[in-house]
């Protein structure tokens, strides 16, 4: 079973999905980590962020893996070294939109999570896991929140990694990256038709992962009453 979890930045994509995917022991890929691992790797490579050729190679020639460790922390290593907090740098955060616009990298990171999710029971968080990686998810949910919650959300974080941000600039930047993921010409960030809407503006983490199990439940439940 796929449960594909998609939705814009800071309405809890991570947090959620990591959760449920502990409660029913499936695994949990972060697609977004997957672009950020690219982004990095052209930047320490000095690669134009107008190359789209170069930057296509690189997202063809690194080499991504998603792994848990025993404490249940999602690692995201790049060529073998541990890049977990290092993709979420400033400057990856600047970036990454632009690079994961780049239709052959999205081609290429999008064939990678399909044979990550191949045979397994997974949670997979995203911009356009139910509209393009698993059309066909069992589960899909498209999670929202106001802009200004999802700012305190995103400042927040950046204060636990020690990185201090006006709450303004925060918001700005969070209204550039919803304007640009869903304008962009290639996979635009919007929710697949069937996916069920789920707002997290007051929502505690707690009834956000209750409310997706819920829904797997009911698919289960589905599917056994149709065989």
């Amino acid at each position: 079973m796929i449960v594909a979890i998609d939705g814009p930045a800071g309405s809890g994509k991570t947090t959620t999905a990591r959760s449920v995917a502990e409660r029913l022991g499936f695994v949990h890929i972060d697609t977004g980590a997957m672009y950020r691992a690219v982004t990095l790797q052209v930047l320490r490579d000095g690669v134009s962020l107008d190359d789209d050729t170069t930057i296509i190679g690189t997202a063809k020639r690194v080499r991504i893996e998603l792994k848990r460790t025993e404490d249940g922390v999602l690692r995201t290593l790049l060529n073998g070294d541990d890049v977990t907090h290092d993709i979420r740098e400033s400057r990856v955060d600047m970036h990454v939109s632009r690079v994961s616009e780049i239709a052959g990298v999205r081609d290429e990171i999008v064939r990678q999570q399909r044979e990550l999710g191949r045979n397994v029971d997974a949670v997979m968080e995203g911009r356009d896991i139910g509209t393009v990686v698993f059309p066909d998810a069992e589960v899909k949910v498209y999670l929202v929140a106001s802009v200004e919650e999802r700012a305190k959300r995103r400042q927040k974080e950046l204060t636990l990694r020690g990185v201090n941000h006006d709450l303004a600039d925060v918001l700005a930047d969070i209204q550039r990256r919803d304007q640009h993921d869903s304008t962009r010409a290639v996979a635009p960030l919007k929710p697949a038709p069937d996916a069920i809407w789920i707002d997290t503006t007051s929502k505690s983490i707690d009834e956000q992962v209750d409310e997706v199990i819920r829904l797997v439940d009911k698919r289960r439940r589905s599917e056994r009453e149709a065989t």
